[in-house]
């Protein structure tokens, strides 16, 4: 079942890129042109991830409109770290559960917001520096270049073959109900958004219970032992096999609420979590025929491998999201309204004002 809802995401992804080539140019035009904006762009990230609620489907969306040629690789970037920020607001709010006990409260209102303010610092760091520089995406593309070809060209994905048809049948079908021009396009588009959706949802509603048990297991082993390297590997691990970073995070805040995990324990594990969810965009990429989609797959890859290897692993930058995250919990736990404020302003309210002022 599984492999089959992986082949419906790949198709949901494919008709998604068809559809936005069936619109018009002007159309096109109109809906992208506010990206070129690199805070607008990475606001754009943050909300529609936060609307899904799964950086696994809005970062597939993405590949899937740079594969169109609608939207460069320089200016998906800032989207796919917004998309990273945004991931982190449902095991934020899974935190909120626990509000009614303060000392649970505090401990998971920490360890959901230590994945909030790494990936803020993350993005703080690395977005200058990449648009300065343009170095992530310079990784990625030499790599890209090696595996597929050059920007500009065309390879031949044999997934890209597999998918065709079942996309050709959608077009078919919503043309032969009178749909034309941009709203087919737009009939299309939206098809291939929901079948994405569905797909993922059911993915990680059938992972999760294939490896749920398994997975609360190995983590009360692992992290007992206080590895921050094979706390990486099992968040990378887990969160390939459900297919979800959210699942993975939030499997942590009633662990750490309990006090079976301690905050620099679970903290880690978000990490590996952070680069497991970026196989979704490498699939999805391999849904097209594209190298600039492969491209901006490995730019979220690139992304999270070196917000590690900056922030985590010299030893004096490793604790400020650990010490921020705690000041917050402490801060939320004597106002509880200020917890929620955190959430509507950091993930909704601030991403709503960037875009309505820099489009």
């Amino acid at each position: 079942m599984v492999l089959g809802l992986i082949y419906l995401f790949l198709v949901g992804v494919s008709a998604l890129e068809k559809g936005i080539k069936i619109m018009g140019e002007d159309t096109q035009e109109r809906l992208f042109s506010s990206v070129s904006n690199p805070i607008a762009a990475l606001c754009i990230g943050i909300l529609g991830t936060v609307l899904v609620q799964s950086s696994s489907a809005s970062t597939a969306v993405i590949v899937g409109l740079v594969a169109t040629g609608n939207i460069s690789v320089d200016d998906a970037v800032p989207m796919i770290m917004g998309a990273n920020i945004g991931t982190t607001v449902t095991n934020t709010l899974v935190s909120l559960g626990h509000v009614r006990q303060s000392g649970e409260f505090k401990r998971a209102f920490a360890a959901a917001t230590v994945h909030d303010f790494f990936n803020v610092i993350a993005v703080i760091v690395l977005l200058p520096i990449e648009l300065i520089t343009g170095f992530l995406s310079s990784i990625a593309t030499g790599i890209s270049d090696r595996l597929v070809g050059s920007a500009g060209s065309e390879w031949k994905s044999p997934i890209k073959k597999w998918v065709k048809e079942p996309v050709g049948w959608i077009v078919d079908a919503e043309d032969a109900i009178g749909l034309n021009g941009n709203v087919l396009g737009t009939a299309v588009v939206l098809t291939g958004l929901v079948i994405v959706l569905v797909a993922l949802t059911l993915i990680t509603k059938n992972m999760r219970q294939l490896v749920a048990d398994r997975v609360e297991r190995s983590i009360n082993t692992v992290l007992s032992k206080g590895s921050g390297t094979v706390a990486m590997v099992l968040g990378l691990l887990i969160t390939i096999a459900v297919q979800s970073s959210s699942i993975t995070t939030s499997i942590l805040i009633p662990l750490s609420a309990a006090g079976v995990l301690a905050l620099k324990n679970a903290y880690p594990v978000t990490l590996g979590a952070n680069v497991g969810t970026t196989i979704t965009a490498l699939l999805a990429a391999l849904a097209t025929s594209a190298p600039e989609a492969l491209t901006v797959a490995l730019v979220h890859t690139t992304f999270n491998v070196v917000a590690i290897l900056v922030l985590y692993v010299p030893p004096w930058w490793r604790g400020v999201p650990i010490r921020a995250a705690e000041m917050l919990a402490e801060v939320a736990v004597k106002r509880r309204m200020w917890a929620v404020g955190y959430v509507m302003g950091a993930f909704i309210v601030l991403p709503l004002v960037g875009v309505a002022l820099l489009r």
